[in-house]
């Protein structure tokens, strides 16, 4: 679709809420299952369900026709799948062994600065103060909701695990968004079916038994709302947003899963989690209500992706391209110069 911020915002929002709604409810649901077979599990639940979903959208004729995964975006995807898939998950249960949860918490927030620094000094990605504050205010709020009570953080060698499961993390969000403008849900039905493989595997090499079969179904329900429709709505926030602020709304994650936990009673309402809801909340205005314009360059370039025709889709068709709108197949654009509110979505990722 072309590039709404609006819509990228909601999107962004709503996959950080099913991400973090998933934590308390997995820790209530499977909390006495092996921790590398659970991942496997709720990958598995997310990549599956949303194959099923794909299929009876596909039967019925519903849906966006967006479009689809091409050879081209196959090396981006097998980086992400790898880094944030496997690896990224293994090194976190391995860092989760010997630290303890309230720092790991805490260092779980490195993943949101993580993506950003990748997408700002790597991907020259758009910053200024306006966002850069609000990006810190958000992070913040992170900071401040997992901080230890009464115990010293310290740097560990499980520590040092965490930090590079964020790191890993950081690299499979902005090689994500290289390929943003294909269909988000085939994006996340892979990554789900490959990671849960890969985990399951990793698991049962090592002795894991299969747990109940309501643990099994539970892990799955979790997955496909937490992990699946969670990633699908992540991805489409990044053609949208951009990498940098994708991140930054995604990371009141950990705030929604508080909310949660405190709701079905796991753990008790205090000033820190109020503090933080503040925090967060004035980091989300100050980027929603972000105006970045001025007179920038499209220089010509094809792609495939779900369009309307706006000022930036002004190409001839052929016989051959479905008809109605929106609709995806591969177009080119000219070069165009002019000046609009923008965010760094995928026709705007130019030098500044």
């Amino acid at each position: 679709m072309n590039a709404n911020p609006n819509a990228g915002i909601a999107s962004a929002i709503a996959a950080a809420l099913l991400f973090g709604a998933s934590t308390p409810l997995a820790k209530l649901a499977i909390s006495s299952a092996d921790p590398v077979l659970v991942a496997g599990l709720l990958y598995l639940g997310s990549g599956v369900g949303l194959a099923a979903m794909r299929g009876v959208r596909s039967a019925s004729g519903v849906g966006e026709k967006e479009t689809p995964v091409s050879r081209k975006d196959l090396p981006w995807l097998a980086g992400g799948f790898f880094a944030g898939g496997v690896l990224g998950p293994v090194l976190l249960l391995l860092g989760l062994m010997t630290t303890p949860a309230s720092a790991a918490s805490l260092l779980l927030n490195l993943e949101t600065v993580a993506t950003a620094a990748i997408a700002w000094v790597v991907f020259r990605e758009n910053v200024d103060r306006r966002i850069l504050l609000g990006f810190g205010l958000i992070l913040l709020g992170g900071i401040l909701l997992s901080l230890p009570n009464g115990q010293s953080l310290s740097i560990s060698p499980g520590a040092v695990l965490i930090v590079a499961a964020c790191l890993c993390w950081g690299i499979d969000n902005n090689l994500t968004r290289k390929v943003s403008g294909s269909d988000p849900f085939q994006i996340a039905m892979w990554k789900g079916l490959i990671a849960g493989i890969v985990n399951t595997g990793i698991a049962f090499g090592f002795g894991s038994k299969m747990p109940a079969t309501s643990v099994v179904f539970g892990a799955a329900i979790i997955g496909f709302f937490g992990y699946g429709l969670s990633l699908a709505l992540f991805v489409r926030a990044l053609r949208d947003l951009g990498t940098a602020r994708t991140g930054a709304y995604f990371s009141i994650a950990p705030f929604a899963g508080a909310a949660l936990a405190f709701a079905i009673g796991q753990g008790q309402l205090d000033g820190a989690f109020c503090a933080a809801g503040i925090l967060m909340l004035a980091g989300i205005w100050l980027h929603v209500t972000e105006r970045h314009e001025h007179p920038h360059v499209h220089e010509p370039m094809a792609h495939d992706h779900l369009h309307v025709h706006d000022e930036h889709h002004r190409h001839e068709h052929s016989a051959d391209d479905p008809p109605g709108e929106p609709h995806a197949h591969s177009h080119g654009h000219q070069r165009l110069v002019h000046a609009h509110p923008h965010y760094p979505d995928i026709h705007h990722r130019h030098r500044h």
